[in-house]
């Protein structure tokens, strides 16, 4: 059959250099010993790919990945698989991205909730860019450099002072009691609203006297009345954490103790911003 090459009997005299039974005519891998079922070519791991169409030809692997292992079975071969061990995409080279939000577990912070890629992975309600698991309002937009909470801005924080002291002031009890007359609900109200709406801040209410009455009587009264305001705000939603109280007495008078409109001064709640 080769009647000018030199080879052998049993191959009807055709050559055979790699010595595999595989005349070289029709082997195509004429130098390297292999199988009939791969024209002549070695398939050295057994998958049954070739080595010469075989990425991985010393590794067993399947055809769906050229020949080289897939042990996650993601059709992402391991060699080009980020996560082998896990079954994932081809997207994020092979590593799953559990709540489908576009960022693979391996680099997603919370990788079982649907967040964005601004919060590495994590959910942000308010979209201010704080994920919730780090925002100290979640329901409400804020800034970072406030850990997610809404800062009283600058050319607002007089108004809203001037709103809050306006308010205590007209803060009224019962007569030697510490029971606020609901005449001043709404006022108190307006002061939830503040606090609500800026939820990282925190406040101190002082309560004060005129000097009439024994001075340790005075110094009671006044703190019961700044812890039945710090109460009211507290039955309002206001977290207590966020709240001081503390009474002075006659000990810190806004006004001469010597007239009546003085002392009527002088018998006040004051509201005050913790800087």
């Amino acid at each position: 059959m080769c009647p000018t090459v030199f080879g052998l009997a049993a191959l009807k005299g055709c050559p055979d250099k790699d010595g595999d039974g595989i005349t070289d005519n029709e082997d195509a891998c004429p130098d390297t010993k292999g199988l009939a079922a791969f024209k002549g070519c070695p398939d050295s791991d057994g998958d049954g790919i070739a080595d010469k169409d075989d990425a991985c030809p010393n590794d067993k692997g399947t055809a769906a990945t050229n020949g080289c292992p897939d042990r996650d079975e993601d059709g992402i071969a391991d060699k080009d698989d980020d996560c082998p061990d896990t079954k994932g995409l081809a997207t994020f080279k092979g590593c799953p991205d559990s709540d489908g939000d576009g960022s693979a577990d391996k680099n997603d912070a919370c990788p079982t909730e649907k967040g964005t890629a601004a919060t590495k992975g994590c959910p942000d309600r308010d979209g201010d860019g704080v994920a919730d698991k780090d925002d100290k309002c979640p329901d409400v937009k804020g800034l970072a450099s406030n850990n997610g909470c809404p800062a009283i801005d600058e050319s607002k924080k007089k108004e809203v002072l001037e709103k809050i002291s306006f308010a205590a002031k007209n803060i009224q009890f019962e007569t030697g009691k510490d029971v606020i007359k609901q005449v001043s609900f709404s006022r108190l109200d307006t002061v939830v609203s503040i606090m609500k709406t800026y939820p990282s801040t925190s406040w101190s209410i002082e309560g004060h006297t005129d000097n009439v009455g024994k001075a340790d009587k005075n110094l009671e009264l006044s703190k019961r009345r700044a812890a039945a305001v710090k109460q009211y705000f507290i039955s309002k939603g206001i977290d207590a954490s966020r709240l001081s109280s503390e009474g002075f007495g006659d000990a810190k008078p806004a006004a001469d103790n010597k007239t009546a409109a003085g002392r009527a001064t002088n018998r006040r709640v004051e509201i005050k911003l913790n800087e």
